[in-house]
This record gives structure tokens, sequence and C-alpha cells, in this order.
């Protein structure tokens, strides 16, 4: 009896353990190093210090870019952190396949609730979306999706709405919101429409900073842009003056944006 006693607390301990592990695998939090794109979404135009100029171009060179892609390219980082599930151990699939799988995640609404372990769509071969993209970065840029649609968003028209103070409070109200619920990400569009049109961009907002509380009660979140795959990014919460800003960077001059959500529900 007693032999069966601690085989039975042996069994339970294990399955306890199992389980945790299965959790914390499912629930891990987002590592920009391992949950992004290893390729950046270029820009039409050159930009320095955030000012736009033509990209010179050699004559008759045709070169092959990846633009037009940061809507495509945040909707995909969130899509593969709710839904997929990496097996490094499993033989990768071929290009064809590869299409086919890739095809098939980004087809899943990204504005509903991530799969369980057991649900996800398996990605065999590598251990992470950043890994993936350093092996196969063709394959992932032709099937995530075309990036000129996305002018064409229902949301879009949303920028000629009023966007002051109080609208923009309940952007950041829906921001908390996400990033408190069980995977919760925030695609952001930013843009400062219609006092200028330096910026009209997609990116994804995963995490608050640490220590991200400063003295004039702004908020710091940790922020996925598709044209940086070096690093995070930080867009600021001002409590005080009840808007949001985003850093400076070569393409952006830095400073006050708004602020919409998109594909956090359907024709957003």
């Amino acid at each position: 009896m007693i032999a069966q006693g601690i085989l039975r607390l042996g069994l339970s301990i294990a399955v306890c353990v199992w389980i945790g592990l299965v959790s914390a695998k499912a629930d891990r939090s987002f590592a920009f190093s391992r949950d992004t794109f290893s390729f950046d979404n270029e820009t039409a135009l050159e930009f320095h210090d955030g000012q736009a100029s033509p990209r010179p171009r050699r004559p008759g060179e045709k070169p092959k870019r990846f633009t037009q892609h940061c809507f495509v390219m945040s909707r995909t980082v969130m899509q593969f952190r709710k839904f997929v599930r990496f097996e490094p151990a499993q033989a990768a699939l071929d290009d064809r396949e590869l299409a086919e799988r890739i095809r098939k995640i980004t087809r899943v609404p990204p504005w509903g609730a991530p799969f369980a372990e057991a649900d996800r769509i398996i990605m065999p071969g590598y251990k992470d979306l950043r890994s993936l993209s350093e092996a196969r970065p063709e394959i992932l840029q032709k099937n995530i999706g075309l990036g000129w649609p996305t002018y064409f968003r229902p949301g879009n028209w949303r920028i000629v709405w009023p966007h002051g103070p109080s609208q923009q409070a309940q952007t950041h109200e829906e921001l908390e919101r996400r990033l408190r619920s069980p995977g919760g990400y925030f695609v952001a569009y930013l843009t400062n429409f219609p006092r200028s049109l330096n910026i009209n961009h997609g990116v994804l907002v995963y995490a608050r900073k640490p220590n991200d509380r400063t003295a004039n009660g702004s908020y710091r979140y940790a922020v996925y842009d598709p044209n940086h795959h070096d690093a995070p990014r930080t867009l600021e919460w001002s409590e005080r003056d009840r808007c949001f800003l985003y850093q400076h960077d070569t393409d952006f001059v830095g400073g006050r944006v708004i602020v919409w959500q998109v594909y956090g529900y359907p024709l957003q």
C-alpha cells in the first residue's frame, strides 16, 4: 500500500509538472529576438533623420525590395504568436508545403482568442519565427499577404474622425485592456493626419516597458516596428496631455501621433 501511495504521488507530481511546462510554453512572454521577422519592411522613399527623399537608383537597376507590408507583418507576427506551435525536432517543410502552411496561418482571423497548445498549427523544423524568417525569408514574404490592399482596409476611413484627447484616451484604455488579456496584443495604426502625413504606419504593441511609468505620468510600451528588425521601438502615452508619442528614428521625426487600433475586430 505504501508503494502504491508513493507511485500515485509520483504520477500526480509528474502530471502537474507536465501541465505546468505545457502552460508555460503556451503562455511564454513575447521575446523580440524570437517572435519577430528577421527582415525589414522597406520604405518606398529614403529617409534621413525623419526627412523623406527619393531613393536613388542606378539606370536600368530594378532592385528587389519588400515594401508596403507594415500592417501585414504586424498582423502576421500576432497570428504566429496566437495560433502557431514551433516543433524544431520535426523535419522542415518543402517550399510548396511551407507556403501553404503560412497561408493557413494568415487566414486565421487575427482578433480571435489564442489557440490552446494542442490545437495550434504546427510549424516544423524551426524553433521560432525569427529562425524561420532567417532561413526562408522569400517564402514568408510571398505568402503572408499583399501590401497594397491595406490601403483600402475598411477601418482606414477613421483617420477623418475627430481624434482629440478624449478619443485617444479611449484608445489608450483599449490598449491597456488588450495587453492585460490572455494573448493580448495591439496592432496600432500610427498617423498624424490631418496635421501632416509624415507617418502612415502599422506596428505591433506587445508589452509595457519595465519601469514604464515616468515622473510626468507617462506610460511607455514596447513596439515591434516592421521597419526595424534590430530592436524594439517605443510608443509613449502622455497622461498629462492625453496623447501618444512615437520615438524619433531614421524614418520618423518623432513626437505626437494619432493611434487607431486595427485587427482587433472584424472590418477594423
